[in-house]
């Protein structure tokens, strides 16, 4: 069996998440607890009780879905779920990606955090010094969507699954575009409620500071095989993924392309790590053959 663990990205967050993992699995505990001491705020209450208001915060739910991941894998070896020599791949979306990296071994659980909680905060400066907006266009193909984006000087920010394509830029422009868009006949544009322009070239003042800060920071290479949203390819060497985890913050996510990618390089089963389901559905969107679980809270472990 070629397993694939799959890592959520933001949006996915939601009050409560991980709380009975912290509960029922002491590993899941542990790193709940060293994720407080590294961050030096209770990611933990955060995350259990909320408030949802602070919690979506882009700085608060990427360090807070990245320890909800890794506690489910944590908790899943405790539970002597994980078969031997598994995962042969990781995979995650857009912040996911830094989960699975963790996961494959490229850094430590709390070099890991410090990453993602200095990608948070960059981004959510990014978003604070512009007026950025996006929205999903459901149904279109890449080629309509590209001509759109070139139209109304936007950008194509995700390709998650075939005829599902979410489109970022200034927030002005995007309104323009959707208008333009239902204009041309294409029935299913919506807006999202969203804090910035994420993978737009809004985002370019925290792509700058995060390859600044990620200079001094030791990537090693991964112990399975790992894929980077920017090409939707393998990537193994620790400076090219370090490059890729860069370039990804103003790049699109090419999800639908990695998964299409690690089911041709032999992922037989996927397990989604994370809350609400949202890769299990872009996997049935995209093929319904591929056999996805999704595992967010403790009682999915022992189900």
């Amino acid at each position: 069996m070629g397993l694939a663990f799959l890592f959520a990205g933001q949006g996915a967050q939601k009050v409560g998440m991980g709380k009975s993992l912290y509960a029922q699995s002491a590993a899941a505990r542990a790193l709940y607890d060293e994720a407080g001491r590294v961050l030096g705020w209770d990611l933990a209450k955060l995350s259990f009780e909320g408030p949802e208001s602070e919690l979506t915060q882009t700085k608060a739910c990427q360090p807070a879905l990245f320890v909800h991941g890794l506690a489910l894998v944590a908790a899943l070896r405790e539970q002597g779920k994980v078969p031997a020599g598994a995962p042969q791949f990781a995979l995650g979306l857009s912040l996911g990606e830094v989960t699975a990296y963790c996961t494959a071994g490229v850094f430590d659980f709390a070099t890991g955090l410090r990453i993602v909680a200095e990608r948070g905060r960059l981004m959510q400066q990014a978003c604070e010094q512009t007026t950025g907006g996006m929205a999903a266009i459901i149904g279109e193909d890449r080629a309509q969507v590209a001509e759109l984006c070139r139209e109304f000087d936007i950008e194509a920010a995700n390709f998650n699954a075939p005829g599902q394509i979410v489109v970022s830029g200034e927030k002005a422009k995007v309104d323009v575009a959707v208008a333009g868009a239902k204009a041309r006949g294409m029935k299913k544009v919506i807006p999202l409620v969203v804090a910035g322009a994420y993978h737009s070239r809004l985002m370019e003042p925290a792509r700058a500071a995060f390859a600044a800060f990620l200079e001094a920071i030791s990537f090693a290479a991964p112990r399975c095989t790992v894929f980077t949203n920017t090409t939707g390819q393998a990537v193994s060497e620790p400076a090219a993924i370090k490059a890729a985890l860069v370039k990804q913050v103003v790049s699109s996510v090419l999800w639908e392309d990695c998964m299409r990618s690690v089911a041709a390089a032999g992922a037989t089963e996927f397990w989604e790590l994370g809350p609400g389901g949202v890769l299990a559905g872009l996997a049935r969107r995209t093929d319904k053959s591929w056999p996805v679980k999704s595992f967010s809270e403790f009682s999915d472990l022992t189900a």
